[in-house]
């Protein structure tokens, strides 16, 4: 079989299995499974795939095919700029995540010595990228898994930011000492329960449950860090947590104004609020 053939086979699979640009995403899967870049695959329609090439882009197809995650099947995601390790045991890093980044890069650049905390380290795409653009920076990382602990540490190892990054098992707050913070990140879990049989295959059956949503209404864990993050700031801190949807009217009456400043919401690309930033007094 040569790459012209591999292609347009795999192409039709994947459309056949309802995956968007099914053609650029064949190309990608089958450049991964023999070691070359997509430039190539198009420049060489006539090469002949070796049998164990052949092999491997059979079995890479048949799990895209099952609407696995491409992140997934090739172990990797880019994200500000940065390639990350991802399985799944950590969530996709997404690109309206970037805009809490964004922020906060910009403001503890203002800091003298930043310290900030991030609930749920994931991957480590958060914090990994702040501490890279904020090389005065130290950062407590926290995540109930200890499985997705060891991707965010392998993450920062890779970027340079290990001597810099404190990872730590802990169901939210519960292994900080109170007080030390410049700021506060969170991207939690906020998809309803109700909503999760609605998403899309990639992501219902195959990244971590557990991440996406809090079993409720989705607003419990974020109601937690709102009222657990006033012990773990100093003054004039930050809070920073991603949002869903819908989400920003509720997510604003979880603030006491006796200890917040100021309450503000980013919208992303799509104009949805996204980025809730709350100041503490």
């Amino acid at each position: 079989m040569n790459l012209a053939d591999a292609l347009s086979s795999a192409a039709a699979r994947l459309a056949a299995s309802g995956i968007p640009e099914a053609r650029r995403e064949a190309a990608s899967l089958i450049a991964f499974a023999i070691d070359r870049d997509r430039v190539f695959i198009v420049a060489h329609p006539e090469y002949d795939l070796t049998d164990d090439e052949a092999d491997r882009v059979r079995v890479l197809v048949d799990r895209r095919s099952a609407r696995e995650p491409f992140q997934y099947i090739v172990g990797r995601q880019e994200f500000y700029g940065l390639e990350f390790a991802v399985d799944p045991s950590v969530l996709i890093p997404r690109p309206e995540t970037e805009l809490l980044v964004e922020w906060a890069i910009d403001k503890l650049l203002k800091i003298e010595s930043p310290r900030f905390c991030e609930i749920g380290v994931g991957s480590g795409c958060i914090s990994v990228s702040v501490l890279h653009n904020v090389p005065a920076a130290e950062a407590s990382a926290l995540d109930i898994s200890a499985v997705a602990l060891a991707v965010a540490g392998a993450n920062a190892r890779r970027h340079g930011v290990l001597d810099r990054i404190d990872l730590m098992r802990s169901d939210l707050f519960e292994a900080l000492s109170p007080g030390q913070f410049h700021a506060i990140l969170s991207n939690p879990p906020y998809i309803p329960a109700n909503e999760i049989a609605g998403l899309q295959p990639e992501v219902r059956d195959f990244e971590p449950t557990a991440a996406l949503t809090d079993g409720g209404s989705g607003d419990e864990i974020i109601r937690r860090i709102v009222e657990g993050a006033p012990a773990f700031l100093l003054h004039g801190g930050f809070l920073m947590l991603e949002i869903g949807a819908g989400q920003f009217d509720r997510v604003d009456q979880m603030f006491d104004r006796e200890v917040w400043r100021s309450v503000d919401v980013l919208s992303d690309l799509q104009q949805i609020p996204r980025t809730v930033i709350a100041i503490k007094k």
